[in-house]
């Protein structure tokens, strides 16, 4: 599938300690855009067209007047990754609770496709998951 125009996504999160949060992520292999970061927000590289703007709930405030999720009581998203293995899946998982995040249920077996689940220090619900590429159709 050829993409012609493809567009780059940017996910907004806000977080309460920013500090903490680039080093939970730095720790899962993540790097961070220096020409997007002060000390109320971070740009976390995820591909080349991914990207999750990480701010503190003071910054977030600036671009929504609602209020924000209470990530404790309610989700306000999954976000999933891809991952190039089954062992990959169960690194990533393992080194973010081992840096403070909390592990969502069992890991799931489908045999074309393996995940497991995390939430990160600020509740919010990550994904890890690879697929069997014999599995996907061109």
């Amino acid at each position: 599938m050829a993409i012609t125009n493809p567009r780059k996504l940017f996910v907004n999160l806000a977080i309460r300690d920013l500090e903490r949060t680039v080093e939970f992520f730095t720790k899962l292999g993540f790097t961070f855009n220096p020409q997007f970061t002060d000390d109320k927000c971070t740009c976390m590289i995820v591909s080349e067209e991914a990207f999750f703007m990480l701010m503190t709930e003071e910054r977030f405030r600036d671009f929504t007047p609602q209020g924000i999720c209470d990530t404790r009581t309610h989700r306000e998203g999954l976000f999933a990754l891809s991952a190039t293995s089954r062992a990959e899946v169960d690194q990533l998982a393992d080194t973010a609770v081992a840096a403070g995040g909390k592990a969502i249920g069992e890991p799931k077996d489908y045999g074309f496709m393996y995940y497991r689940a995390f939430a990160d220090l600020d509740g919010h619900h990550w994904e890890l998951a690879y697929m069997d590429p014999s599995h996907v159709q061109a």
